[in-house]
């Protein structure tokens, strides 16, 4: 039987300003990628998303970021690999202080954003984030893009990998996230996109934006909390997982 993981991109809300139902998709994915602060975030905010994960025995990961929080993290920045190296270290030691203190642990890490897609693919950036992992804690599993070159990177310099899919974005043929800025990035159709994920989960493809299969190993979905309707898609893919005999589950511990 396959197992694969569900996760959701929690803890983004900012003081009174709040971001998605946290509540609600953490009774429905298997991995939280929680905000450390830098795109989004608040102490208060990731505190309550690390309890309430621990509570429904949802695993929890460090989803770092650009320094940017007015652009959401969405905006690349040509930072320095020491001042990059530095950033990640803060984010992953701040989230696992809260983590600590709600008996959980941080498993894994997520970068969020411009600077998940540039590290995909650019070797400096990527071995900055990679080496700050190795220096705070090298038994965290790192979460990047599946088919992208950062995780053969990341597993020369000896760390765990999970090569992840997405279930409310396109792709371009040659198996990378379509930008934010053209027309039809983000998919909204919760049953389309429920189908599209039973189909990679199973037989390991995925159709690109024009029409192209795509070839992809994958062994965690992300649904952004963040997009409208993001709940409801997350559990009909949960829902067409299940009943095509896929198991959900973290691919690292809970606790």
């Amino acid at each position: 039987m396959r197992t694969i993981d569900l996760n959701s991109d929690l803890g983004e809300g900012y003081g009174a300003w709040t971001m998605g139902d946290d509540a609600a998709m953490l009774g429905i994915v298997s991995s939280a990628n929680v905000a450390c602060g830098f795109h989004a975030g608040d102490p208060l905010t990731i505190r309550a998303t690390v309890a309430q994960a621990a509570a429904r025995g949802v695993a929890v990961g460090a989803h770092v970021s650009y320094p940017d929080r007015v652009g959401f993290g969405r905006r690349p920045m040509d930072v320095t690999s020491a001042e990059l190296t530095a950033d990640v270290i803060y984010q992953i030691g701040a989230l696992q202080g809260i983590a600590q203190a709600a008996g959980m642990r941080v498993s894994y890490v997520k970068p969020h954003g411009a600077l998940y897609n540039t590290i995909a693919n650019d070797a400096r950036q990527a071995d900055a984030v990679i080496a700050a992992i190795r220096e705070i804690d090298d038994s965290l599993v790192l979460m990047a893009l599946a088919g992208a070159p950062i995780l053969s990177r990341a597993t020369d310099a000896g760390l765990a990998t999970v090569a992840e899919a997405f279930g409310d974005r396109a792709y371009t043929p040659d198996g990378q996230l379509m930008s934010r800025r053209e027309q039809g990035a983000v998919l909204h159709d919760a049953d389309a996109v429920a189908a599209r994920m039973l189909r990679l989960a199973t037989e390991g493809v995925i159709e690109a934006v024009d029409g192209s299969t795509l070839r992809l190993s994958a062994d965690s979905i992300c649904v952004h909390g963040d997009s409208a309707g993001a709940v409801d898609m997350a559990r009909r893919i949960r829902e067409e997982l299940v009943a095509g005999g896929v198991t959900i589950a973290p691919f690292a511990g809970a606790v």
